[in-house]
This record gives structure tokens, sequence and C-alpha cells, in this order.
């Protein structure tokens, strides 16, 4: 599977660290939303606050996807930013050394 990412097509231009970690953040973020819906599924609506119903069902996707995005932008998540982010530093670096050994 690595290899295959290697091969992937460049998305216009050198990627920044900073554009870098953005795109690890929000690769944690959707993992810990996937992780976290089942856990909004076992809920009772009809025991909450607003009472349920398809509206609330209908917004509970969204609210998951805005509590992962703040655990990972807060650093709270389960650490898959910080090692995503040190394999495309990694895959950069080779990347970059390969373009510098080829004629």
């Amino acid at each position: 599977m690595i290899a295959a990412l290697t091969r992937m097509p460049s998305t216009g231009g050198p990627q920044t660290p900073e554009r870098m970690r953005q795109a690890a953040q929000s690769f944690e973020a959707q993992v810990l939303a996937q992780l976290m819906q089942p856990v909004f599924d076992t809920v009772d609506m009809s025991k909450t606050a607003f009472g349920g119903g398809s509206a609330e069902a209908q917004w509970r996707p969204m609210m998951v996807e805005a509590f992962a995005a703040n655990a990972a932008r807060s650093g709270q998540g389960i650490g898959i930013q910080q090692m995503v982010m040190s394999h495309m530093l990694r895959m950069q670096s080779i990347s970059s050394n390969n373009q510098e050994t080829s004629p």
C-alpha cells in the first residue's frame, strides 16, 4: 500500500508543512467521526433536551463531525495526526531525494 501512495500524482506544487498538517488534522477528524458515529447511534434521542425526531437525526452527523474536528484541532484526538504528518514528511523527503538523483 505504501508503494501505491508514493506513485500518487502531485496536487499542484510542493506541499508546505502547514498544508500537510492541515491534511493530517482533517484525516484524523474524519477517522474520529467514523469512530464516534456508532456511539451516538446508541443514544435514545427521545430522552434528550430536544426530544429527538427526524430533524434531530438529520443534524446528528454534522454534530459528530464538529466534535471530531474540535478534538483533532485541539490535539485531543487519538494520535493519528502525528503519525500521518510524519509519514507525509518522510514521503516528501524520499520524493525530493529521488528527484535530485534522477537525470
